[in-house]
C-alpha cells in the first residue's frame, strides 16, 4: 500500500510522520507522475489559495480531480477539506470540486484564534479526541449522501461522502493516530478489497 501526501505547501511532513508510525509506505506528491500506483491520497493543512495555485501550474489540479473522481480514498485535512469542497462561501478559492460540501474558510478567525478541544468522531471513535483547529473552516452545508461525522458548537467539523474524508482540524498534529488507520482501514483497504464499498467498524 502506498499513500500519496500532497507536497506542494502546508504540514505534509507531520502526515508522513503518521503514515511511518502506522508502518504504511506514504509517497510525497509533488508532480503528477507521483500519482501512479497510489491507494490513497491525503491533502494536508496549509493555504488553499496557495496550494490550487501551484497544483494548476505543474497540472496536479486536473489530474488529482480525475484520481478522486475514479474513486481514490482521499482525506483532506484544513486546506485539504476546502480543496474538495464544490462551494465556498466567503473568499473565494479554486477548488477540486469534487464533495458535495459548503465550505466557509478561516471560519474560527486569524491563527491567533487557533484552539483545541475533543470530541467523539462518528466511526473513527467513541472516545472524545483532541482536535487541534489552526485558521480552520468548517462545513456550512452538506449535500444529499454526506454524512456528518462530527459537530463542535454546532458547526459540521468531520464528513464523510463515499471516497472522501473531510476534516476540519489537523489530526496529524496530536499524536493520536485515530483518524489516519480508520482512513486506511476502512476506506483503503476495504475499497481495495469491495471495489468501491467503505465498510464501517
Amino acid at each position: 500500500m502506498i499513500i500519496g501526501v500532497l507536497a506542494i505547501q502546508g504540514a505534509f511532513r507531520e502526515h508522513m510522520d503518521v503514515l511511518y508510525r502506522l508502518h504504511v509506505q506514504g509517497r510525497l506528491i509533488k508532480k503528477v507522475s507521483d500519482l501512479e500506483g497510489i491507494d490513497g491520497i491525503i491533502l494536508p493543512g496549509g493555504e488553499s489559495t496557495a496550494m490550487a495555485k501551484q497544483m494548476k501550474e505543474n497540472g496536479l489540479f486536473e489530474a488529482l480531480q480525475s484520481k478522486i473522481n475514479q474513486e481514490c480514498p482521499v482525506m483532506g485535512t484544513c486546506a485539504g477539506l476546502i480543496l474538495l469542497s464544490k462551494e465556498i462561501t466567503n473568499q473565494p478559492v479554486s477548488t477540486l470540486g469534487v464533495m458535495d460540501i459548503r465550505v466557509k474558510r478561516n471560519a474560527y478567525g486569524r491563527q491567533l484564534d487557533s484552539f483545541a478541544t475533543i470530541a467523539p468522531i462518528k466511526y473513527i471513535s467513541e472516545q472524545p479526541l483532541e482536535l487541534v483547529f489552526i485558521r480552520a473552516p468548517y462545513i456550512e452545508e452538506v449535500g444529499k449522501g454526506v454524512e456528518v461525522l462530527c459537530e463542535v458548537d454546532g458547526h459540521i467539523v468531520v464528513a464523510l461522502q463515499n471516497n472522501m474524508l473531510a476534516l476540519a482540524f489537523h489530526p496529524e498534529l496530536t499524536g493520536i493516530d485515530a483518524v489516519h488507520a480508520y482512513f486506511i482501514e476502512h476506506m483503503i483497504k476495504k475499497e481495495r478489497i469491495d471495489h468501491g464499498s467503505i465498510s464501517h467498524p
